[in-house]
């Protein structure tokens, strides 16, 4: 199997010194044509770009990212035109990794074999499915692999030790680890010194996983995590989008200027 565009990006940064850069974005906020300006203009300072499906039930997510969803899906965003994005982006930045995150019964209506199919022949280089747990999501991880379409284990606070092994051991190239107990874009209620002394015990067990941060991580925070792999924002980019569509500002500049701002912080 070739060397995946996620762990290129990671041995890349690791050479550098310094951990990946993750953004996440909801596809088609504020409207499809923005969400591809944003996408291609923040990819110039993120190493990985994570897209989220719009969903209407958004177990996992906070306010921020509920407006972002809510936007998308006001202006008929569907699962067809997420793939368009994809697609359209892959053809400016065939080398940037995409990552779609999302919930599992979009996948359902579509059937596993095909979602997966599209997936591939778009561009995505990897999945993370929020509500698809270990061990019931081994069949769908395996067909992901199938197609070199990196499937990303979720990792929790609360994971035990004994499951944090298994989840190492059938992880792909990356492993995303929640830092705290919430939604997206809670403050941090745990000290980044207590986050890293986490993400180290899953880091010991398999030193040469891709291991990365997400929940609760801002400018003020992501200085104090750079020994990790890799750092996930989303709720700060949504939440400035929000800010940008109620000042009638252009979100795509500044969106792109915090994400600059980012990765000034930990290079």
């Amino acid at each position: 199997m070739k060397v995946s565009l996620i762990n290129s990006t990671f041995k890349k940064t690791k050479k550098e010194n310094r951990p990946a850069l993750l953004t996440y974005t909801v596809a088609g906020d504020n409207n499809k044509k923005i969400s591809l300006e944003i996408l291609k203009s923040i990819s110039n300072y993120a190493d990985i770009c994570e897209i989220g499906f719009p969903h209407n039930t958004p177990i996992a997510d906070g306010g921020q990212i509920q407006s972002s969803t809510y936007r998308a899906l006001k202006n008929g965003i569907k699962i067809k035109d997420v793939f368009s994005i994809v697609k359209n982006f892959k053809k400016l930045k065939a080398d940037k990794p995409v990552i779609l995150m999302g919930y599992y019964n979009m996948i359902y209506q579509y059937g596993d074999n095909n979602f997966i199919n599209i997936c591939k022949k778009v561009g995505v280089d990897g999945l993370i499915v929020i509500d698809l747990p270990y061990p019931e999501n081994k069949i769908f991880a395996k067909k992901c692999k199938k197609k070199n379409i990196s499937f990303i284990q979720l990792i929790s606070p609360t994971t035990s030790k004994n499951r944090m092994k298994k989840i190492m051991q059938d992880s792909h190239d990356m492993v995303y680890y929640i830092s705290m107990l919430s939604t997206t874009g809670g403050k941090l209620k745990v000290s980044p010194k207590k986050i890293l002394e986490n993400y180290n015990k899953i880091k010991n067990l398999n030193k040469k996983k891709n291991i990365v941060i997400g929940f609760g991580i801002t400018e003020k925070t992501i200085g104090s995590l750079k020994k990790a792999d890799g750092l996930v924002v989303g709720s700060a980019l949504c939440g400035e989008i929000s800010k940008s569509v109620e000042k009638r500002q252009n979100p795509v500049t500044n969106v792109t200027n915090i994400v600059r701002r980012l990765k000034n912080k930990i290079i």
